[in-house]
């Protein structure tokens, strides 16, 4: 026979997740649904992220710049999340996490280079 009785904390904490969870993201919406004006206009619901409407011809152009930076970002977003566990095991990689690490950065700093040249950092 099983004995299922040491599953109910589990069962107890998985109910209780749940519930705060929910109260978490329905409540604050209810608030602000009850307190806030709701008046969406024009500008509320206009596209602030990509710059194009969501839902349109899937064949229609659209500026690839905002790709470009969206991929800048990421890069250095990574750079950063890179340099810091570098920057604490430094002392035990020495010479060989520091000549890695400089050629990650050259890699990097060309990559740079080539965006700024070619004018994608440029806004119009």
């Amino acid at each position: 026979m099983i004995d299922l009785s040491q599953y109910l904390p589990i069962l107890i904490f998985i109910i209780i997740a749940l519930g705060l969870s929910c109260l978490f993201v329905f409540l604050p919406m209810g608030v602000s649904r009850l307190t806030g004006a709701h008046n969406p206009d024009a500008d509320k619901l206009s596209e602030y992220e990509c710059g194009f409407p969501a839902f349109e011809d899937a064949r229609s152009q659209f500026d690839v710049r905002f790709y470009l930076v969206a991929i800048s970002f990421i890069i250095f977003d990574l750079e950063a999340a890179f340099l810091f566990p570098w920057a604490v095991s430094l002392g035990e990689t020495q010479w060989v996490g520091w000549i890695g690490m400089m050629t990650f950065l050259f890699i990097l700093a060309v990559g740079l280079a080539y965006e700024w040249k070619k004018g994608a950092l440029d806004w119009e």
